[in-house]
């Protein structure tokens, strides 16, 4: 099996000295896929990008693949496998570099020690840095002609994966260049740059695993660019966003091309670097040869998966959906059914008076028809396990005020989702509204983590908790038993850390998908409830 290189690199601030452009013998295609998310077999398909690949191979002498990251979770056969069938895939693939995103961090920090290259950690710890060995970035040779890929996180993966796992003694030890509003990370993205020029690389190429999307910022890609010199192309990852070739201007004023390919592979990137000095960067999205190699790999995969997530569980003559009748993503956002969904079951398992859940942790709705248990696992993908605590009204109250700090009066313009936030809670035994008249209060610090508020002044008013089948206000000073997954309760998931020192009534309960299904199970289908939300959340 070939050698699977993951590459990550961050890297900081020096003058850019120019350099001559040597001549090209052929051009050299770059490949490059993003935010997979175990999509591996949805739209374009890795069977159809590894023929692509190799056809091209056939034609031309420089061919190269790249990925930017997210490829390890978001479906069962990552989760199921803590991301080690989508790396034999990706081994199978034969990936010439890639970077890593924060949901690689999602099983654990024991993942990353298959070979990553990263130059944007600092560590602090005592214990063993699963960083140490790493490089700063790759140069690769196409007989004389130096790439440089350099790979670049986002300094939000602690509060994006989970916290816990960038923590020693309840301490955190790593962190991303997070300081200075973007700057530090940008001074470290621009030394290594130089670094990489200095050692001979003619064209670099930054594999951005930063976002670019209005929700990214400061650490955004296009932020990136406008603070740097001597990066030729940005392919960009983590927002999902479609790009095929944009361009912005360094802080030299010079235009830097920056790509991006959305995600569950709906598009293949290619970058091309003439052998006149051109850079043009395109998108695939169709192709009919497939890689048989890679498609047997993709069974013998699924065999592993299917038996459990086949198992039926109910028949459904409507959707619980996770978007608007437009196709617009609500969970982030708004009150959705989907939401509901997992909110009740968790809190259903546990018995507790509330139970929260993170929009941006329920991934997909569920379509009517056949519901298998491969349906809530697409719900949620990441195999949490649940917990419960005590908590006070005002520790719910100043939870609720953090997940909806981006709230916006409304939440779609363009046909694009706004005021989206990962940590939005969607709740179970409680209504709540969101006066988005009154800017957020909520004050973070370095590491994205919650610490407070600035004033008194607060956007959710009206909270009431369900007790004995009646809404009724709640007590700030009263204690509340609350659940959800551990990543929110116990690991501070999206910067939420109310809950963090809380007495613990379970710990590493039953995984969530095991929670919906045995709700589901114990509701005998009849999910009727879910045709329509219920005014549980107010946004004003």
């Amino acid at each position: 099996m070939k050698k699977f290189i993951i590459v990550l690199m961050l890297f900081i601030s020096m003058t850019l000295t120019s350099c001559v452009k040597k001549t090209l013998k052929d051009d050299i295609y770059i490949f490059f896929t993003s935010d997979v998310h175990c999509g591996v077999e949805e739209n374009l398909g890795l069977p159809a990008v590894k023929a692509i690949v190799n056809e091209e191979k056939a034609n031309h002498k420089y061919v190269t693949l790249v990925d930017i990251g997210d490829y390890l979770q978001g479906g069962a056969m990552g989760s199921l496998s803590k991301g080690e069938l989508i790396i034999d895939l990706m081994n199978d693939m034969e990936y010439d570099v890639a970077t890593v995103g924060n949901h690689e961090f999602d099983y654990g920090m024991d993942i990353l020690k298959v070979e990553v290259v990263v130059s944007n950690v600092k560590y602090s710890g005592t214990k063993e840095n699963v960083f140490e060995n790493t490089k700063p970035y790759t140069i690769k040779d196409y007989d004389g002609i130096k790439v440089a890929f350099v790979g670049i996180i986002t300094p939000y993966s602690i509060t994006s994966s989970t916290p816990k796992n960038f923590m020693e003694n309840d301490q955190f030890v790593y962190n991303f260049y997070s300081a200075d509003n973007g700057i530090e990370l940008f001074n470290r993205v621009q030394e290594v740059v130089d670094d990489a020029r200095k050692n001979g690389a003619d064209y670099v190429v930054a594999l951005s695993h930063l976002g670019s999307g209005q929700d990214d910022g400061p650490y955004d890609s296009i932020s990136m660019i406008s603070h740097t010199n001597g990066i030729d192309v940005v392919l960009d990852g983590h927002s999902h966003s479609i790009i095929v070739e944009d361009k912005y201007p360094n802080k030299d004023g010079k235009d830097v091309i920056m790509s991006s390919v959305g995600t569950k592979l709906q598009a293949l990137g290619e970058l091309i670097i003439g052998k006149d000095g051109n850079i043009t960067t395109l998108h695939i999205t169709e192709y009919s040869k497939k890689e048989e190699g890679i498609v047997l790999s993709l069974l013998e995969a699924n065999k592993e998966i299917d038996k459990i997530l086949d198992i039926k569980l109910c028949d459904l003559d409507f959707d619980i959906p996770i978007t608007d009748s437009e196709g617009i993503r609500i969970s982030r956002s708004r009150e959705c059914t989907v939401g509901n969904f997992v909110a009740d079951a968790i809190r259903d398992y546990l018995q507790t008076d509330v139970a929260i859940i993170n929009g941006g942790g329920c991934r997909t709705g569920i379509k009517a028809g056949e519901i298998k248990l491969r349906d809530l696992f697409n719900v949620n993908p990441f195999q949490n396990n649940t917990g419960s605590c005590y908590a006070t009204g005002q520790q719910i109250l100043d939870a609720l005020e953090h997940s909806s700090r981006k709230t916006e009066g409304i939440y779609k313009l363009d046909g694009n989702a706004v005021g989206e936030e990962g940590g939005f809670l969607q709740v179970s035994g409680l209504k709540y509204t969101i006066d988005t008249s009154i800017e957020s209060s909520v004050m973070k610090d370095e590491n994205n983590m919650f610490i407070g508020f600035s004033n008194d002044n607060r956007r959710v008013k009206d909270v009431y908790v369900l007790q004995d089948g009646e809404y009724v206000p709640i007590d700030p000073e009263k204690t509340y038993t609350v659940s959800s997954i551990s990543y929110i309760l116990f690991g501070g998931g999206d910067g939420n850390n109310v809950f963090q020192n809380c007495e613990k009534i379970v710990d590493n309960g039953l995984v969530d998908v095991e929670v919906l299904k045995e709700y589901v199970e114990k509701c005998g289908g009849f999910l009727d409830i879910y045709r329509q939300t219920e005014g549980r959340i107010t946004v004003k």
